[in-house]
């Protein structure tokens, strides 16, 4: 009898362990900007896209390492050729320009709009873009007005490769600031838009970016900031965080001040020696610390 049991117990362990490996969690992600929303209607199911424009971008937030699937409708109107094109142009945090072309679309078959006097649905085109390890704004706008299109975004979550990070010091001068976390000290610096964070390293590598906001006590709820990325002198990312105040890490010795939760992101540094500076874009924000770190591997690089 026991060793049926054990046997039964060991058969629900695999079917679970399976289970929890083949099952990948997702979500569905909204823009951040309040983009306007199309109703769609897939097999009795409203699904919710949200309109492309060739001005205004659609701006995606989310936490990598994962994956983004952009699932794309272009909108047939009354007159509408037998198929439609158009192009969907995106930067991931404020880089250089990457696109998507859709052409020979035909309408959809399955897909209506609740709202009917939008028209009909195209066939859904979608296309993936994968994210490494921290925050990402990704921005998406519609190259020409000729076809109106509406997106969906979904988002999953991947396991990022594990590796030892370790404390990498900015170049001075520098104000260190020392945050208790978990009881433990950590050094951060605090920077302005006019004392950058500023930093040298040997590539190949990734310089690990953590920043935290610093609020007064006053202050509530979630706080947006921006963190600009420069390479000599030029902007290379653009960094859309969003946080609240931390409930684990407080200032060491001045009370009048909570950090906020600390927001990473990372850059990847090609080979050869790198200058970068860090520094807030947002004039009406307070200062903002931050944190370098680089994997453990890559300490040769500096020696």
């Amino acid at each position: 009898m026991k060793k049926i049991q054990l046997l039964l117990l060991i058969v629900l362990l695999s079917a679970s362990g399976i289970q929890a490996q083949s099952g990948k969690s997702h979500r569905y992600v909204k823009p951040a900007n309040h983009q306007k929303r199309v109703t769609t209607v897939i097999n009795e199911k409203n699904r919710s896209y949200y309109s492309l424009s060739t001005e205004k971008p659609s701006v995606i937030n989310v936490e990598g390492p994962g994956i983004l699937r952009v699932m794309t409708r272009g909108r047939f109107v009354p007159g509408q050729k037998k198929t439609i094109k158009y192009e969907i142009v995106y930067t991931i945090d404020g880089g250089e320009q990457h696109s998507e072309k859709f052409s020979g679309v035909y309408r959809s078959k399955s897909a209506a709009y609740l709202n009917e006097s939008l028209g009909v649905p195209g066939q859904m085109e979608d296309f993936e873009i994968e994210l490494g390890r921290g925050y990402h704004t990704v921005e998406f706008w519609l190259k020409e007005k000729d076809v109106p299109v509406a997106v969906r975004y979904k988002f999953t979550p991947t396991k990022g490769k594990k590796q030892e990070w370790i404390s990498y010091s900015p170049l001075q001068p520098s104000e260190p600031v020392d945050l208790i976390s978990r009881e433990s000290t950590v050094q951060y610096y605090r920077f302005t838009m006019e004392n950058p964070l500023k930093v040298e390293v040997n590539g190949p590598t990734e310089l690990r970016v953590l920043t935290r906001i610093e609020n007064h006590y006053q202050m509530k709820g979630r706080i947006h900031y921006r963190i600009q990325v420069k390479e000599n002198g030029e902007v290379i990312n653009t960094y859309q965080l969003s946080s609240v105040r931390s409930e684990i890490a407080v200032y060491k010795t001045d009370k009048t001040l909570v950090p906020g939760k600390a927001r990473e992101f990372v850059i990847n540094v090609p080979r050869g020696r790198h200058s970068y500076e860090i520094l807030p874009i947002d004039k009406d924000k307070n200062s903002v610390l931050g944190r370098f770190l680089i994997p453990k591997k890559d300490v040769k690089l500096e020696e």
